[in-house]
């Protein structure tokens, strides 16, 4: 397993592999990697096959942070990180740093050309996060230009996300395929997250909330038998995320799985997500009820 921390050394190594016919599959991450992205990477060695190439990138990406978000204390540990991707098989990690993925024109100027995608970004993490899709959509574009994959996959555990790079792939007309693969959960429900490790304690017990507010929202459709108007089963998932004393709710929304537009009813094949904050970690998940 090589690391690669040069955009020119990435694109030429990707260059060459692309020329002798090897497919390449591209796992995106911030690092920290946990189980959940450990089965990114087996997914996209099923999709390249042993002939091909695994990529995973590990890059905390500045531009997707707001002002007052985490991005000095994300949790980084890359020797930890190429030890687990050196036992799943992965051919290189591509680590690059600002200077490589931002870099100022000759003349000092700062780098200046964004990625923006206008209709599904407007909702949900997009309300709360005004500059976050941005940053994601810069940054994916520049490892789709840098590693050329003929794959890459993601987790559904960020669906909006996902959803927004299958766009700008379609919209954009870039020659690759995105899979989203299933959000992994620890024991007790809890979406597996690098963010995770702030949590300790009584914040740790309470966190799976979220996991329980998307089963209580299941529950209900299924015992309705028909369409539950959005604001009622809002109100009740309110209610029952403030039992939890150490849980603030930042939004919970209900939603067309392909649209993203918000649902005034609520029936099965509807889609929920919901932002919790618990002391000063947020946590995000969602799932088809």
């Amino acid at each position: 397993m090589r690391i690669v921390r040069s955009v020119t050394a990435m694109q030429r190594l990707a260059g060459d592999w692309v020329k002798a016919g090897v497919r390449i599959g591209l796992v995106p991450t911030m690092g920290c990697l946990h189980d959940g992205h450990l089965s990114l990477v087996r997914r996209a060695r099923q999709l390249v096959g042993r002939s091909g190439r695994v990529v995973v990138s590990i890059y905390v990406n500045p531009t997707q942070f707001g002002p007052r978000e985490d991005f000095a204390r994300y949790p980084r540990n890359l020797a930890g990180d190429a030890r687990l991707c050196r036992a799943e098989g992965v051919d290189v990690i591509f680590a690059p740093d600002d200077a490589q993925m931002y870099p100022r024109n000759g003349d000092g100027a700062e780098f200046s050309t964004f990625v923006v995608e206008e209709r599904l970004s407007r909702f949900m993490e997009g309300k709360s996060r005004p500059t976050h899709f941005r940053g994601v959509t810069t940054v994916v574009a520049k490892l789709f230009n840098i590693v050329q994959p003929a794959v890459a996959v993601f987790g559904a555990k960020d669906y909006q996300q996902a959803a927004i790079v299958k766009r700008m792939v379609r919209d954009l007309n870039l020659p690759l395929k995105i899979v989203v693969a299933p959000t992994v959960r620890e024991a007790d429900g809890l979406a597996m997250s690098s963010r995770n490790q702030y949590l300790a304690g009584e914040l740790r017990a309470q966190a799976p909330v979220l996991w329980l507010a998307l089963q209580r929202a299941q529950a209900a459709v299924r015992k309705a038998g028909r369409p539950i108007p959005a604001t009622r089963l809002k109100a009740d998932l309110c209610r029952f995320i403030a039992r939890a004393p150490a849980a603030r709710l930042d939004y919970v929304e209900f939603f067309n799985p392909d649209t993203l537009v918000p649902a005034r009813s609520v029936a099965r094949g509807t889609h929920m997500a919901l932002a919790v904050f618990l002391g000063r970690t947020r946590l995000i998940d969602n799932g088809r009820l």
